[in-house]
């Protein structure tokens, strides 16, 4: 009997008794871009035991003392937004394995209130088709870019950046709603709760930076290093690409290689990071699921407000 459920101490036995393949975490999440770290399986679900610690929350399938699946997933900017960060698919020929983890998933993170699951797979995965039928919905294509950097390649600072501030939040999310398709924005975010919720974990340090100029800021630029690589990812107007683009190659100058995850569609940054030697990499597919649904009032309810709302004036 095959059962799907949260990781405990007594799976160890599972665990162990691995059949001794190695399943790649088919799970993207911006911290991971760039790099080769793939979780493995065992030692993912042995972190995952912690997951009051570390924030995480992670479900195993097991068949008799066989692991068939492990799936987990952490908040994004706050507990409103769920990414799924650890995906493994032991059971290639039994998509009912991974349905049953996205469903659990789904149902935990109602409970807890969350808005949004984010999912990030590899463009064409078979995982993906089983995501969409649990009901994620597949809205972003993202490309990987990437570079070696050569000490003599270093630029200077371009004018205008300065390290953002707490004051810069309203000016960011406005620059979101004008850079972003509202059909992306409608299923990601359409507040500024939701908008912070969405923001993604680029690496344990991320610094950020803003391009203003004439009192408006044009660019937001959030950089991470892990070794002796650097990532960053970069929202900007197009007055702004160039200058966004210029401050991650001068602060990340100190690595040997940088990448980046860039929309399919935003053919004005990938058109300056390709000018600036960046290679084009990977695609993903980025999904999402909601946990709750907008209810529209019946129509008999709106014909009725300003009755309502008319009868009470009188009476005043």
């Amino acid at each position: 009997m095959m059962t799907a459920r949260t990781v405990l101490p007594t799976d160890l036995v599972a665990l162990v008794s691995y059949d001794g393949r190695v399943y790649a975490n088919e799970a993207i999440t911006a911290d991971r871009t760039g790099s080769d770290a793939s979780p493995h399986p065992l030692e993912t679900a042995f972190e995952q035991w912690f997951s009051f610690a570390t924030g995480r929350h992670t479900w195993i399938s097991v068949k008799g003392a066989t692991l068939r699946g492990l799936l987990s997933a952490r908040n994004r900017g706050s507990k409103l937004a769920w990414e799924v960060d650890c995906l493994i698919d032991a059971a290639a020929d039994d998509s009912a394995v991974l349905m049953s983890l996205l469903d659990q998933m789904t149902a935990a993170a109602g409970k807890s209130r969350a808005l949004r699951i984010f999912l990030r797979l590899p463009r064409g995965a078979y995982s993906e088709e089983i995501a969409m039928r649990c009901g994620f919905v597949p809205y972003r294509t993202e490309v990987l870019y990437h570079r070696a950097v050569s000490p003599d390649q270093k630029r200077p600072a371009p004018e205008g950046l300065r390290r953002r501030s707490n004051a810069d939040l309203y000016a960011l999310f406005q620059l979101y709603n004008a850079c972003v398709p509202e059909r992306e924005r409608r299923i990601e975010a359409m507040t500024l709760n939701e908008w912070k919720a969405l923001q993604e974990h680029l690496g344990r340090r991320t610094s950020q930076y803003v391009v203003e100029r004439d009192g408006r800021v044009g660019g937001w630029l959030r950089i991470a290093a892990d070794g002796d690589g650097g990532r960053f990812d970069a929202l900007a107007d197009h007055d702004a690409l160039d200058a966004v683009v210029d401050a991650a190659l001068a602060k990340l100058a100190n690595r040997a290689t940088m990448s980046t995850l860039v929309p399919e569609e935003q053919l004005g940054l990938r058109s300056r990071l390709e000018t600036r030697d960046f290679e084009r990499g990977d695609s993903f597919t980025v999904l999402c699921r909601r946990t709750v649904h907008p209810v529209a009032l019946k129509a008999k309810a709106l014909d009725r407000a300003p009755q309502i709302h008319g009868a009470l004036t009188l009476r005043g």
